[in-house]
């Protein structure tokens, strides 16, 4: 089930009750500045964590809040445009009250947005899109991220992953988007199976956007590849290895798993297309995913698969607010989320640790998920990966 453009409209409607006016200050709340893609290109991904965030943090104010306080978020449509971002940001670090900023779009707009953080000294935390690297050691002491993809650190356990499920003996052939995170992401990724021996015997880039696949897709299946590793949106990825099937390649496609990917999993029934990923399924039906779920319902207009994304970072920020003390700055918050573990409750595979010198997280965990005809539904054929990150 794909996100329509209404209801990209509703979730930005929803979520403008959540914010107040610009400029106008909350003292007796913990005040948050969200910077999000609401009707732009990245609005599947981002549109679902935002209304994470605001269904998350509705249920903690009305449980209390935290520390006795609510939690208010200033919601701000950014379009993926990088110049709103960085005017978003500009005016969440001109109210001395907004202690954290949050970006949830394309990459393009983190630079604007990281600028106006480091000048204000506001923390900034990226959530529902690629981690930029300045969270991973040594991290640059403003910048925290949340989200379950990080381009080359996925992408060197799916090489992995194919040369042991393939015995070593794929023919592997690769295809990223023409952007710089997906390209650097696949490129590491084509090192590391070549270390382990693997054959790679093609590396396709697609520029978005593409309106036909088919030549691509017919490059590639002439170098007789059986395996393909692809990472970067969604659209690419799905439309790639669509192409491929029409052509009749036959063989196993591994990809990224984005928010969409459990539906489209359910779409196409298909068990050769292979999904890594650090965030649970809801099909795997853990008590928070029926937690998320019911939350959830009627409160947004995407489906309630979609919302694990938001749902850690708002795990997140009520972890790092707790310890907090009253009344709030930017420099305590700061400090609370320089050493804080987040307890995802299975939406991911390990807590996600915080530290001064990384704060994207201590250890990273993968699963990799295939349609089961069996079961009916996606399956786990290889359980949690543990991989440090230093």
């Amino acid at each position: 089930m794909k996100a329509t453009h209404k209801h990209l409209m509703a979730g930005a409607a929803a979520l403008a009750l959540l914010a107040p006016g610009a400029g106008q200050a909350a003292p007796d709340a913990y005040m948050i500045g969200l910077s999000v893609d609401i009707t732009g290109p990245s609005a599947p991904d981002s549109g679902p964590t935002a209304d994470a965030l605001r269904i998350y943090f509705d249920r903690v104010n009305a449980q209390g809040g935290i520390n006795g306080k609510p939690v208010k978020i200033e919601v701000r449509d950014n379009q993926s445009q990088p110049a709103r971002a960085g005017a978003d940001a500009k005016s969440f670090a001109s109210d001395e009250n907004v202690i954290l900023i949050i970006n949830s779009a394309l990459s393009s707009t983190y630079e604007p947005v990281m600028t106006e953080g480091r000048r204000a000294g506001v923390p900034v935390l990226f959530a529902g899109g690629v981690c930029p690297k300045e969270v991973f050691p040594p991290a640059d002491p403003l910048m925290f991220c949340t989200s379950s993809y990080a381009a080359e650190k996925d992408t060197e356990f799916a090489a992995n992953y194919i040369h042991e499920a393939s015995g070593g003996k794929a023919i592997l052939g690769t295809i990223s988007t023409a952007i710089p995170l997906s390209r650097a992401g696949i490129e590491h990724g084509i090192s590391v199976a070549e270390k382990k021996g693997i054959k790679v015997v093609a590396h396709e880039t697609i520029p978005p956007p593409t309106p036909n696949y088919a030549p691509f897709a017919t490059k590639l299946k002439e170098t007789k590849m059986d395996w393909g590793l692809t990472w970067g949106p969604w659209i690419v990825q799905i439309r790639i290895f669509e192409a491929l099937r029409q052509l009749g390649w036959d063989g196993k496609l591994m990809a990224y798993g984005h928010l969409i990917s459990e539906d489209e999993m359910l779409r196409l029934k298909d068990p050769g297309l292979l999904l890594f990923r650090t965030s649970s399924m809801f099909s795997d039906g853990q008590p928070i995913h029926k937690e998320v779920m019911a939350a959830a319902e009627g409160k947004t207009k995407f489906p309630t698969t979609y919302m694990s994304e938001g749902w850690v970072a708002g795990q997140a920020i009520e972890a790092a607010l707790k310890k907090v003390a009253w009344p709030p700055t930017r420099a305590k918050m700061q400090e609370a989320m320089n050493d804080v573990t987040i307890d995802t409750k299975g939406l991911r595979g390990q807590p996600i640790v915080w530290t001064k010198t990384n704060h994207f997280r201590t250890e990273s965990a993968y699963r990799v998920y295939a349609w089961s005809k069996d079961d009916n539904k996606p399956k786990a054929i290889k359980d949690w990966v543990k991989v440090e990150i230093k």
